[in-house]
């Protein structure tokens, strides 16, 4: 007896895709933004709707559960480790301290992520929290040439590594999904 579960999608118009064009939210007619600042921005929020899309319908076990050992990732850990990033971000284009860790020392946000809905509604909620607050920082520093915080890295820099590092993590995602239940798709 096979656990593993079968590979499906739920597209019909084509099968290596997550959804059909239609039903799917990334998904714009025309061309896409003007200037690089927009453009980094379409990317980001594409990659944050394919991670949400990828946790969408499993329950709290499915979103907790480990599904690579030994590893500890699992895609509610992936969302909580964003959580933390964001924050983390937000450190990079301040002269103040660093704001302090949501979930606790280092990998709480994956050893944390445990089964109990409670827990995946909190990291979802502060998964949106952050990203806003994130943004509004962002904004204040329109010029992608712009050298902030201690650091002083560059926005564009820190725009790039933001894509990147969801981009990453939506590969992960691919993978845990598709250990989960068998869903498939980009």
């Amino acid at each position: 007896m096979n656990d593993q579960p079968a590979r499906w999608s739920q597209a019909t118009v084509h099968p290596d895709m997550w959804t059909d064009p239609a039903d799917d939210p990334r998904d714009s007619e025309g061309p896409g933004p003007d200037g690089e600042l927009a453009t980094l921005q379409d990317f980001l929020t594409s990659y944050r709707l394919t991670l949400r899309m990828k946790c969408e319908g499993l329950d709290a076990e499915q979103l907790a559960r480990r599904s690579v050992p030994p590893s500890t990732m699992s895609l509610l850990g992936l969302v909580r480790h964003l959580v933390e990033v964001e924050r983390d971000w937000r450190s990079w284009i301040s002269e103040g301290d660093p704001v302090p860790k949501l979930y606790g020392a280092r990998d709480a946000d994956f050893d944390g992520a445990v089964a109990e809905q409670a827990v995946v509604d909190a990291a979802f909620v502060d998964l949106e929290r952050e990203q806003a607050a994130t943004d509004a920082a962002l904004a204040e520093h329109p010029d992608l040439g712009k050298r902030v915080g201690k650091d002083r890295i560059a926005v564009r820099e820190l725009m790039v590594h933001r894509g990147e590092e969801y981009a990453r993590h939506c590969g992960h995602a691919d993978l845990l999904r598709e250990c989960i239940d068998g869903r498939v798709g980009q």
